[in-house]
């Protein structure tokens, strides 16, 4: 037994991207995300910070890019996760794959794994992504988005991440530290012969998934990688406590850093993997209206007092509306 409460799964999922106006276009009106905060990377004011996530910014939905378009393609590789996947209710991925052909979207067959039919893809900087059709339960936290997408087929937040580790055991070892359960391992197709993949599960209905593959491959930062995975420790108290087991298995977290929406511990796992504890709340209201989110530049805390300075170095872009793309068809 622990003495402190398990995650009940992804929190968020931090990636690097190139082009901020490509990036908002293929996440917001291909995907069909809202855009729920438009904000600035608090290590490097120049750069943005996008969320993406369900129509409220519900814990377990947002993906979040930095466009550092300055920055080289990267590379997939030991060390970092490969591949995100989100839920989208069961009958979908045919609305999905049209809506791909319809978009131009570099996507693979589908596949089984674990008995659920996946839809490989890749956004438009390469980062390799998937679709998992999941039944979706009546009290489901997670609320569609629909100005592009109809609810029937909307994007539920997540279902899991890949990580690929040189070394998976002490990792493994780590995500049951955090209150992950084994939930089982297959040779999973499109994964490398002989590498079995292993499922530990959380017991949140969103994000619930970790999947560990055995994987020696060199890579590196840069468009189209993940910069890191959070997972959710709710309140400051569940953080303090899973902060502590964290440190106690031998790793180096941070002290609690306030990043304005949620409070947040970092460390990289044994692998190399940055993961991140995120409290959720205050969250992504507490400084704009929900019916507002996204609709403008949200510099938090000292960041407000630069603002003329800080949207000079950024590019200009513009938030996909459903009435503007109907419009160029």
């Amino acid at each position: 037994m622990t003495d402190h409460e398990p995650t009940p799964g992804i929190h968020h999922v931090t990636c690097i991207a190139g082009d901020p106006q490509q990036n908002l276009d293929f996440w917001v009106e291909t995907l069909g995300l809202r855009l729920v905060k438009r904000s600035v990377n608090q290590d490097d004011p120049g750069t943005y910070h996008f969320f993406f996530a369900d129509a409220e910014g519900t814990p377990g939905t947002s993906m979040t890019f930095f466009p550092w378009e300055g920055m080289s393609r990267g590379k997939v590789g030991s060390g970092q996760v490969s591949r995100t996947a989100f839920r989208v209710p069961e009958g979908s991925l045919d609305y999905w794959t049209d809506r791909f052909d319809d978009h131009g979207v570099d996507y693979d067959d589908r596949i089984e794994r674990f008995g659920e039919t996946v839809l490989p893809f890749r956004d438009p900087d390469g980062l390799p992504v998937e679709l998992v059709e999941s039944e979706i339960p009546d009290d489901d936290p997670t609320v569609p988005w629909t100005e592009f997408v109809p609810a029937e087929h909307a994007i539920r937040g997540f279902h899991s991440v890949t990580l690929w580790l040189a070394d998976p055991e002490p990792t493994e070892d780590l995500l049951e530290t955090m209150g992950l359960e084994r939930v089982g391992t297959e040779q999973s197709p499109g994964d490398t012969p002989g590498d079995e993949r292993t499922r530990f599960g959380a017991p949140g209905p969103v994000g619930k998934y970790v999947d560990v593959l055995p994987t020696v491959e060199g890579g590196r930062q840069g468009h189209g990688t993940v910069h890191h995975v959070a997972f959710q420790t709710p309140t400051d108290e569940a953080q303090a406590a899973m902060r502590q087991a964290v440190q106690s298995a031998g790793l180096r977290p941070t002290q609690q850093i306030d990043r304005h929406w949620f409070r947040s511990v970092y460390f990289r796992e044994f692998g190399g993997v940055l993961f991140e504890l995120a409290t959720n709340g205050p969250g992504y209201d507490s400084d704009e209206q929900l019916d507002e989110l996204g609709e403008r530049l949200v510099l938090p805390g000292e960041f407000e007092a630069r603002r003329e300075e800080i949207e000079a170095q950024l590019t200009d872009v513009t938030v996909p509306r459903s009435e503007t793309a109907e419009a160029d068809d």
